[in-house]
């Protein structure tokens, strides 16, 4: 049982890295001013473009089919629902970034340097390289100040994620009758709390979608 959390838990935290990593690099959560850009889904002040949503698309695809490799048939990618659960990835995100603006959440200057400097992206032998973040910027097309903006707008929502986290309820009084060792306790218990903190969040999106405009063309997807 270990053996399987563990290797579901790594596929989970892969998928959720490029979920983040499309939402940071390509333009979600910014208010888009170009009349160019095909507007596929609208959050609050928020549009999320067409070109945004392929990005995520197309990650979460690659995703899935390295994971399934052979049974990524048709019948799979229906039954995973990749288009759905891109979007619904992408909504989400804005919609905590919304929430955050709304509670008055701000990232100092220094938090984003702090961030900036250890993301291992742009990192040479374990210390931040400005060489190698100019050159990531450049290949995925951002200019600092963009990449910096995006940078910020994820940590605000990260911000507002462990805010809400931070009161999610767990009851696991039903481990003191389980028949196992310590350390699988722990990964239940870890489990559990994993899944009552996602689902709290979870509601409280779907919550804060009632109080702001959120309008997805379902044709574009």
């Amino acid at each position: 049982m270990l053996k399987t959390m563990r290797h579901h838990a790594k596929y989970f935290y892969v998928l959720f890295f490029v979920v983040i990593l499309s939402f940071i690099f390509w333009g979600v959560g910014t208010v888009d001013k170009s009349s160019n850009a095909e507007t596929i889904a609208e959050v609050g002040k928020y549009k999320i473009s067409a070109r945004d949503y392929a990005r995520v698309y197309e990650n979460m695809y690659k995703f899935y089919r390295d994971l399934y490799q052979d049974k990524f048939d048709e019948e799979m990618q229906n039954k995973l629902k990749i288009k759905e659960k891109a979007i619904d990835s992408l909504v989400s995100q804005t919609v905590l970034l919304v929430a955050a603006e709304d509670n008055g959440i701000t990232v100092s200057d220094s938090e984003l340097k702090e961030a900036v400097m250890h993301e291992p992206a742009f990192m040479r032998d374990g210390v931040f390289d400005n060489g190698v973040y100019q050159n990531v910027l450049r290949f995925s097309q951002l200019t600092p100040g963009a990449y910096e903006a995006k940078k910020r707008e994820e940590l605000m929502v990260g911000k507002m994620t462990r805010l809400i986290q931070e009161s999610a309820p767990v009851d696991d009084a039903g481990l003191d009758t389980v028949s196992a060792d310590e350390q699988t306790k722990k990964m239940l218990r870890d489990a559990m709390m994993n899944n009552a903190k996602e689902k709290i969040v979870q509601s409280y999106v779907e919550g804060y979608k009632k109080k702001i405009k959120v309008k997805i063309n379902t044709q574009l997807l």
